[in-house]
Order: C-alpha cells, then structure tokens, then sequence
C-alpha cells in the first residue's frame, strides 16, 4: 500500500463521471496506492462489497473477526515503511470490534486507515439498528475521526485520512461512511492538489543553535549513552544513528520497540533497556553523564521508577517528532522536536570524531558481570532453545511477530536482529492475540520474506479464527506456540511480587493444537524434545502454505533479567 511515486509528466485530468459513493471510495483508495484490504461485511457497509468485485487490482481479506482485521492492517503497514494498512467493517458492533486493534496501532504510531459503515444520515441518533456513536469511541485511540455527511466530503476526506495516517508521528485514521452516502450518485472528478492541513503540517527544520549544543555535549560527555526507539525505525534514521555512534564511540541500547533498529552484534550495542532489559544496560544508563533519546517515549518500561532512571546523567538530549513526548515523563536538558532522520543527518557534520574511551571498557565488564542467560532445568524445553534454533535458519531476513507476555521478551532478547523492522510486537498496549492476525498482514506486505509468528497459547487463543483466513489464502506463516500451561507473565508475577498465590493463570486445559490447526487445514506438529526442534522447524520451513508448531516448553521458565514492581533500574533480578 505504497504511496504513488512523483513523476515529471503532468498527467491528463480525468474526466467527470458519475459514480456511487462506494466507488468514490474505491477510486480514491487507488489513488493513494492501495492494493490490499482487510473487511468484514455487514449491513451498514454492503454498499461497499457491491462494487469491490468491481476493482480486480484489490485484493479483499476476509478476516474472521473485525479486530483481527485491524491487526492484520497493523501488521501490513509496521511490516514495511511508508505503507499504510485498510481494513473496512459495519456498523455497530463491527465497528467496536476494532477498537482495540486501533488503540493498538495508535499506541505504536501506525498508520491504518479504518473505514466503517454506518447507519443512513437520517437514522444516526435515533438508536437504529447497529448504530453506535464510532466515533465518540475511537476518538482516544486514532489521530484523527470523521463522519461523513456528504457525499461530496467522500473523496477529500480519504485523502484526508492517508496523509494525517503518514504525516508527522503515525497512527490510525477513522472515516465513519454512512450506507446512504455509499449509495448516492454524483459527478466525480480526481483530486490532483496535494493535501495541506495546518493542524498536521510538515515537521520543522531541525534548529541550528540546538544542533550545536548537543555537538558540544557530544564532544564533552565522558560516559555518553544513546537510547532509540521506534521512531528511528519509522523514519528510516538506522544508518544515521550507526554513523553517530561510530563517530563519537557511543553505545547504544534501545527500546522494545526500537529492537533492530541498532545491529545487536555491533561493538557498540548495548541491549533492551528498562524493565525487562538488560542489567548492563540498565547500568550504563544509570552511570551515563549524557543521555541521548531518539524516537521514544521514555514511558514506564524504559525508566522503571523515574526516580530511579538516570540518576548520574548532567544532560539529557531527547528528539522526537512529536512534541507531547517532549518531557512528559523524562525531562529534557535539550530537545528537538524534528524527524529523526532530519535531526541526525543535520547533526553528523557538526560532531567531531572522537577516540575509543575508558567508558566502553567499563560496560565491557557489566556486559560479563551480567549476562543474559537462562537456566536448563531437568531437560526440559527451553523457550530460548527454540528461538535459537529458528535464528540458525533465517538469520536476520525473517520477519518476526511475537505476542505479548513471557513470549514477547524471549523472542526480544534471544534474536539477534541485525536490521530494521524485522521484529514487530506490540509494544504501547500489550496486546493479547496480536501477532497471530498481525502476521498475515506482515506476510502479504512482504510475500518474499520469511514470516514467523511466536505466541503463548494465551494469546493465540484469544485470535485463533483467523486460521480460517490464513488457510484460505493460504498465508505462509510459520506459527510457534511457546506453551507453557498458563498466563505465563502473570503466573511471573504472581510467584515472584505477589506472595507466590497463584490465581486464575491455569491453562492445563487448552485445546491440542495439532488437532485444531489440522481441523483448519494447517500443517500442524508438536514436541517437548530440544532435539525435535531443528528438525520440526526444517520441515516447516519446507511447505509452502501456513504451519502451526506447538513447543510444550518448561512450566516455570521465566524471563530474565527482570525489575520488580515498583523498584528501580539498577534493582533487577537476573537468572540463577
């Protein structure tokens, strides 16, 4: 779902011709490069599906469930920069189906464009049916929401929504489309003026004065540490941040979400930083006297107690290109509100190279006082056994989804992932039965990479249907199942902050997956055996079309290191 690219020829004006509002939509979503749907039908947007079939170039997923749908255009957009995820559904309860995949991609700054059908502009506020207020629920979890309520506002409000879903930090964007409107008939002719919206206008220039005092912090700093997150990844700001590093010998650790965006072999990486980062890293940030903050938002995962985060630092850089994150919860010695990849190509003629310094030998020796490691225990499956044995086969061009949990750490942490948008999760909401849908979208955003999906059986429970969509386009996903018997996190925590009383995390009754997945039509395998674990992953690699693999790991595998609850950065708790 790439945008067009600019071309040097005017191209001729279309010629006025009546069409539906439906075609409108359709027409407008060719536009703007579009070539991938994910829908539901219902009432409120059959319009729509009668003139879909008019439009070959779209490829129409059905999904099973609406918030699968939004996961899935999640996972289209997040998977590949400067595409934009579709998903259409009804009315009503449709509509609110969606909800938590868009607070989702809100939460993470993905662009999805959401359109919902809705009750006939005369009935909206009489309690017709599947009516609800779409946008009065949307409205906290997308950057923007409209209702249409001519048919003329069809057409600029689309293109309206795809460039607020792009412009400045990314999200989602809601057009509510009542079903008359869909119906209705007029002359249309396509826009060709560029859409300007000073609510949503173009980042600004990165500022010169700000540029040059942090060049100068840079070149004074004896214990400096970078930290990045997602928005070096959106922007495409890896390479500029590598060329920093390098240049001025800063080590440099990142968030979940920024995971990939800095090469974990690189001499200067660091590791995940925060809660469930790193000690090492955790370490340097707490002893760095600069602190450079690239496209985070410095929230509760990264800074654990924020009184806690940093304690030794004399400045603290942050650019971002949002500027609600500015000092919201990390303040600033100096910010700059820009792109990331503007900010840092303006900064790198201003840093001076400098020497390899005693700082790096000092995190060399917290990097072998606190490893990352996990425990064998009775020979039973490890979770990072397995991680293991899929990075042996894919190195770093597959593309990987993890849920959220216990799950989502290992596969943070046991992957060496060399490159950008490799690794995908969701990171803001921590969002249950997100990867599963989310790793159709990736796989069709990317048909030549390598997809793989980790989940709890937690999680892949909770969007389990869209199996029926993965075999019926037969989306080749590569899906394991780290099961371990229970809400694995939650079960974490309740051993190790919460007395060690375990309450409602129990899921030694969970379905057999091979039997469920071959009841789909999925290959489906399992194993407890280590030794099972190459040889299952060679075979699944092998067939073309979906794979479901169940691994019954450990029980009481954790993750590690971790901070408890309510503690600080330099409290965590690593494996013994």
């Amino acid at each position: 779902m790439q945008a067009r690219p600019d071309t040097e020829a005017e191209e001729p004006a279309a010629a006025k011709r009546p069409l539906t509002g439906a075609e409108i939509v359709f027409e407008c979503l060719l536009a703007e490069g579009v070539s991938t749907i994910f829908g539901y039908p219902g009432g409120a947007n059959l319009p729509l599906y009668q003139h879909l079939p008019s439009y070959p170039q779209l490829h129409h997923v059905l999904v099973r469930h609406e918030q699968g749908g939004a996961h899935a255009a999640d996972g289209y957009a997040r998977s590949r920069r400067g595409a934009v995820g579709v998903v259409f559904a009804t009315s009503g309860p449709g509509a609110l189906n969606m909800v938590t995949g868009l607070a989702t991609a809100y939460a993470d700054s993905v662009p999805v464009v959401a359109i919902t059908g809705q009750v006939a502009i005369t009935a909206v506020g009489t309690d017709a049916f599947q009516e609800s207020d779409v946008i009065g629920s949307t409205m906290s979890v997308t950057k923007h929401s409209y209702l249409v309520t001519r048919i003329e506002d069809i057409a600029p409000t689309i293109r309206e929504a795809f460039h607020v879903a792009r412009s400045g930090r990314p999200g989602p964007v809601l057009i509510d489309l009542p079903k008359d409107l869909q119906q209705a008939t007029m002359e249309f002719e396509p826009a060709t003026e560029p859409v300007r919206l000073r609510s949503f206008p173009e980042p600004p220039r990165p500022d010169g004065m700000k540029l040059r005092r942090i060049a100068q912090l840079i070149s004074e700093a004896r214990r400096p540490v970078m930290l990045i997150g997602r928005g070096v990844i959106i922007s495409g700001a890896e390479t500029e941040v590598m060329e920093l590093a390098h240049r001025a010998h800063i080590p440099t650790g990142w968030t979940l979400l920024g995971t990939g965006a800095f090469p974990v072999r690189d001499p200067l990486a660091l590791q995940m930083v925060g809660f469930m980062g790193a000690g090492f890293t955790n370490r340097a940030v707490c002893d760095a006297d600069l602190l450079i903050l690239i496209g985070m938002r410095c929230d509760d995962r990264v800074t654990t107690r924020l009184d806690s985060f940093a304690p030794r630092v004399e400045h603290i850089v942050h650019i971002d290109i949002d500027p609600a994150e500015i000092g919201k919860n990390v303040v600033p010695h100096v910010s700059l509100v820009a792109d990331a990849k503007t900010a840092l190509g303006a900064l790198l003629p201003l840093v001076e190279p400098k020497r390899e310094h005693e700082w790096l030998t000092t995190i060399d020796q917290w990097r072998e006082e606190h490893p990352i490691r996990f425990v064998h225990r009775n020979g039973l499956l490890q979770p990072q056994e397995v991680l293991i044995e899929m990075y042996r086969r894919c190195q770093d061009e597959a593309i990987v989804l993890a849920d959220v949990g216990l799950n989502q750490i290992w596969a943070a942490l046991w992957f060496d992932y060399r490159k950008p948008g490799r690794f995908l999760n969701s990171g803001g909401t921590g969002t249950m039965g997100y990867a599963f849908p989310a790793s159709m979208g990736a796989k069709l955003s990317n048909p030549d990479k390598t997809v793989f999906c980790i989940s709890g059986e937690g999680g892949f429970v909770m969007n389990m249907q869209e199996m029926a969509t993965m075999v019926e386009q037969n989306i080749d996903v590569n899906v394991l199942i780290l099961n371990n018997a229970s809400l694995g996190m939650v079960r974490q925590f309740q051993d190790e902050f919460y007395g060690g009383i375990r309450s409602a995390v129990d899921l030694s009754f969970t379905p057999d997956f091979v039997k469920l997945g071959e009841a789909f039509g999925m290959k489906a395998m399992t194993t407890d055996r280590a030794a099972d674990v190459g040889p299952m992953l060679d075979e699944a690699l092998a067939h073309h079309g979906p794979v479901l693999m169940n691994f019954d790991i450990d029980r009481d595998a954790n993750v590690y290191p971790i901070v408890p609850l309510g503690k600080g950065m330099l409290d965590f708790v690593e494996a013994s």
